[in-house]
């Protein structure tokens, strides 16, 4: 080799050497400031969920005493036990009803709504996440409280939430469903099952872990919701006495909504304990999802 050739082949080999480190050290630097935003923003929301933790359950220490959840609402006062029956009877009552469907929902859109039915469900459910839920309220006031005259009651709570949870559950079991390989549901076809075995006993114990996890997320927003129930469910500082209809219920929200605007302290530390109950049993249904989910995907060599 002669020694210009040498010499140009030095010059590139420096040259790309340089670029080389230009580019590494351009990579350790965008690298070094993403792993500082990403830390940074995970600091941003630790403070701001444990202060708002903190903040409720100190304002809610003073009425944090058995007689909360052993006597009922007096007035302004008393205990929250009608209440906390009454969010979960409405919040298990609209489980209930919105599980199967939107299973079954969330079935078809990933097993078949490839056509136009599919993609009209589709486009409907977006719409109808996007829908406050106040409105999904003051259309149970109009059509169950008042048309068909069940006045403040149970069944129209339960009926509006349900409505609201719909989407949540069918959006989530499609994108549990469609995660599943292509290659499982052609195994199940190979060895002559129908697309109904495929579905329930091959697709659906494999997706279930997804599925519940997103049922535990659905009874979590069902909990927190005012809005609906306040035109439909009504208020009572009784016991729900089994009365489906024509008989309004208690419930956490409300009492948040309702007495933390009232002039008097007891009402204040009822709103916040109302608080700190709804933010803890949030908190544990959705760790109890994530907690189901990882479970079941260990026992399937699917997460370490």
């Amino acid at each position: 080799m002669s020694t210009s050739n040498l010499t140009t082949s030095m010059t590139a080999s420096v040259g790309s050497t340089r670029r080389q480190i230009r580019v590494s050290w351009k990579r350790h630097l965008f690298r070094t400031l993403g792993t500082a935003f990403v830390w940074f923003s995970f600091v941003i929301v630790a403070v701001a969920f444990l202060s708002i933790i903190l903040d409720v359950f100190l304002k809610a220490l003073p009425g944090l005493k058995l007689s909360l959840l052993t006597e009922v609402s007096t007035g302004m006062g008393g205990g929250l036990k009608n209440a906390i029956e009454g969010t979960l009877v409405l919040s298990l009552g609209s489980l209930l009803i919105s599980a199967p469907i939107g299973i079954a929902a969330g079935i078809y859109l990933s097993e078949f709504g490839s056509g136009f039915a599919g993609k009209s469900l589709r486009f409907l459910s977006d719409v109808l996440v996007g829908v406050p839920s106040i409105v999904l309220g003051y259309v149970g006031y109009i059509t169950m409280v008042i048309y068909l005259g069940w006045q403040f009651s149970v069944a129209a709570g339960i009926i509006t939430l349900s409505v609201m949870l719909l989407p949540y559950i069918a959006r989530t079991t499609e994108m549990a469903l469609s995660n599943i390989p292509q290659a499982v549901r052609e195994a199940g076809f190979g060895i002559g099952a129908g697309e109904g075995t495929v579905i329930l006993q091959i697709l659906l114990p494999g997706a279930m872990p997804a599925v519940m996890t997103g049922l535990f997320y659905a009874l979590a927003l069902s909990m927190g919701e005012t809005a609906p129930l306040i035109y439909t469910a009504g208020w009572s500082n009784y016991m729900w006495n089994g009365q489906l209809t024509n008989q309004p219920i208690g419930y956490l929200t409300y009492v948040i909504w309702t007495f933390i605007n009232e002039p008097f302290e007891e009402a204040h530390i009822l709103a916040f304990a109302a608080a700190f109950l709804i933010t803890m049993v949030v908190l544990g249904l959705i760790l109890l999802g994530r907690w189901l989910m990882v479970q079941q995907l260990r026992k399937r060599g699917a997460y370490q």
